[in-house]
């Protein structure tokens, strides 16, 4: 996957958002403090929010002309959406039933299927959004800061599993997050952005004794 931002700006209510960019690891981070525009920038890409200029291409595809339904990009915002009157297994399918079983399998939500919504712990809603998304078929996934309100051994157990979706689906990632540490445990690409500027784009360090596999 290649990802074009080319002069992309953004309306914000405090300033522009302002990106020219290529994206085309495996998990792209996008980096940096609260307010700095990185949820602004999903959206823009996912076509929920309007371009005052520029362009976005995946693949040679050129995405901001196409209704965000058009663009096949899977997106798990920070607040989860799911429908609260709905079951997880409606929840899911409301994306689609590509590979059903396989992402069940994988987010471990088999056990959770008959449940509402509203009786899942926040883990357990992270993974009902995620398999939504994946389950859409898309082509990109956006992830916005997805283990937020989590305390610490569920966010272990959420990115145990993100590990998992990122070696076993061929679909490439942009991960926005505000802590280092998310970095080190799954992007290999990171756009830093602040106040709405891209000012650095550098590799991922992962820790020396770890490999993706080992921490699946």
């Amino acid at each position: 996957m290649t990802l074009i931002l080319e002069d992309v700006v953004v309306p914000l209510a405090h300033f522009e958002l302002e990106v020219t960019a290529t994206m085309s690891a495996r998990v792209t981070a996008i980096f940096g403090p609260s307010g700095a525009g990185k949820t602004s920038l999903l959206d823009a890409i996912a076509g929920l929010r309007p371009l005052k200029r520029g362009r976005i291409a995946m693949d040679g595809v050129t995405l901001s002309g196409l209704a965000a339904r058009e663009r096949r990009i899977g997106y798990m915002p920070q607040e989860t959406a799911l429908f609260p009157h709905l079951s997880v297994a409606s929840n899911i399918r409301y994306g689609g039933q590509h590979d059903e079983q396989h992402v069940i399998e994988v987010l471990e939500i088999g056990h959770l299927l008959d449940r509402g919504v509203t009786a899942l712990s926040g883990g357990e809603q992270k993974r009902v959004a995620l398999a939504r998304a994946l389950l859409s078929a898309p082509r990109l996934l956006l992830l916005d800061e997805p283990l937020s309100g989590l305390d610490r051994p569920l966010r272990d157990r959420v990115m145990t599993l993100l590990q998992r979706v990122r070696d076993d689906f061929n679909v490439p990632m942009l991960y926005v997050t505000h802590d280092e540490q998310e970095l080190a445990m799954i992007a290999d690409e990171v756009i830093e952005v602040e106040r709405g500027r891209l000012v650095r784009s550098r590799w991922a360090s992962r820790p020396a004794t770890n490999s993706p596999r080992a921490e699946s």
